[in-house]
């Protein structure tokens, strides 16, 4: 039986779709929390309405634009000072559309030869299936930056410190070059965060990162941005729209909120890498250590030039004997990191690259990068200094018995 109301004479399985869906109470207008937009469409009443809307670039399908999504841009646009930025599913989809946005088949992309596993593969397996031709080469050498630089290079691409070995490239050197050449520069800024570093003010085109490492910082959130001028993301949104790598509302939320504290929990997670990567230097069963805070590290100057004061990231990786025993004994001990596939949360965290992020490297290529069996990768946290650093110490005295 159909229940007709007394309201516009409407039916009451008509008007359950429509109820409840404007707010009238003008106090709801302004949160001091932004709302959660999870709604697919925005609705017009006029094709001229619908026109103005497409005009002024508003809200119409969450494909295309959602209001958390632009609030977070707009943040991240301000923190890595770019004029526009995107959002995405993931820092890999946000790499892949940047990199895939500026180039076509015979184009030449030159990248770093040290970076997260799978932008590796992205560059080196599926971008040679499209055309487009590709060399890997030391990127801390800016002479090989030079001599590999081709008319056809589009794209240039590295990270600010590089995944797993923690090498620091000259962003401005980097970007003379690809500029000289009419490339477009991409830096990967996840490790280091515009707290650490702006790309984009020492000549990088477009910054990108996977915002659920270190920016958001909670790991409860997977997404990624970039940013950059205004030519440089219509191209990317072009591409991002066509390839749906969109982040959906409520994740951009949580980014936002757990952007809130960006700044305040990197100074802590920076400052307890030096005093761990310090302590870890001095110990007997560690073989070496990388952090640019250490004057043993071989771009020291370099980090010194375009970091902000002594702050040098909260990612390091150290070595030790290459004993599978050992370093599961090791990591049995440790009662404060925990082991996770991921990094940059608020807790210290421990990666062991060759079965993680760079599993799909073959292990010649790796151990040519410095990527051996003995090599831990640690994103620190906001952990009490001395608890985190006596910690690591009691477990690695597992490698003097």
């Amino acid at each position: 039986m159909h229940h007709v109301t007394d309201k516009d004479g409407l039916h009451r399985e008509t008007l359950i779709l429509g109820e409840g869906a404007v707010l009238c109470d003008r106090r709801l207008d302004t949160p001091i929390n932004p709302p959660v937009y999870l709604s697919t469409a925005f609705c017009v009443d006029t094709l001229d309405e619908l026109q103005e809307l497409h005009k002024a670039q508003g809200y119409s399908y969450i494909r295309t634009r959602n209001p958390n999504r632009n609030m977070l841009s707009e943040m991240i646009s301000y923190l890595e000072g770019g004029e526009q930025s995107l959002v995405f599913s993931s820092g890999m989809a946000a790499i892949t559309t940047a990199i895939s946005a500026h180039v076509k088949a015979g184009d030449h992309i030159l990248a770093d030869d040290t970076l997260y596993g799978e932008t590796m593969q992205f560059i080196e397996d599926v971008m040679p299936s499209y055309g487009v031709e590709i060399t890997m080469t030391d990127f801390t050498n800016i002479e090989n930056v030079k001599a590999n630089i081709r008319p056809n290079t589009k794209v240039v691409f590295s990270e600010v410190v590089t995944n797993p070995t923690i090498k620091v490239i000259d962003v401005a050197a980097v970007a003379e070059i690809a500029h000289g050449a009419g490339a477009c520069y991409i830096v990967d800024n996840t490790f280091t965060t515009s707290f650490v570093i702006k790309p984009l003010d020492l000549g990088a085109d477009i910054a990108v990162n996977s915002l659920t490492k270190f920016a958001n910082g909670h790991s409860d959130v997977c997404a990624g941005a970039a940013t950059g001028n205004a030519k440089a993301m219509d191209k990317i949104w072009q591409r991002q729209k066509l390839v749906g790598g969109i982040l959906d509302p409520f994740s951009a939320y949580l980014c936002q909120r757990g952007m809130r504290t960006m700044d305040v929990r990197l100074e802590r997670q920076c400052k307890n890498a030096a005093a761990l990567a310090k302590a870890l230097e001095s110990c007997p069963y560690v073989e070496k250590v990388l952090h640019p805070s250490l004057a043993s590290h071989p771009q020291k100057a370099t980090a010194l030039k375009q970091f902000k004061g002594d702050v040098c990231g909260a990612m390091l990786s150290f070595y030790m004997p290459e004993n599978w025993q050992k370093i599961n004994e090791f990591m049995a001990k440790l009662r404060v990191p925990h082991y996770a596939m991921t990094l940059g949360g608020y807790r210290t965290s421990l990666s062991y690259p060759i079965i993680s992020s760079h599993s799909g490297v073959s292990k010649e290529e790796r151990e040519a990068l410095g990527i051996t069996d003995g090599l831990m990768r640690i994103s620190v946290g906001m952990e009490n200094t001395e608890d985190l650093v006596n910690d690591f110490l009691q477990a690695l005295d597992v490698f003097g018995r």
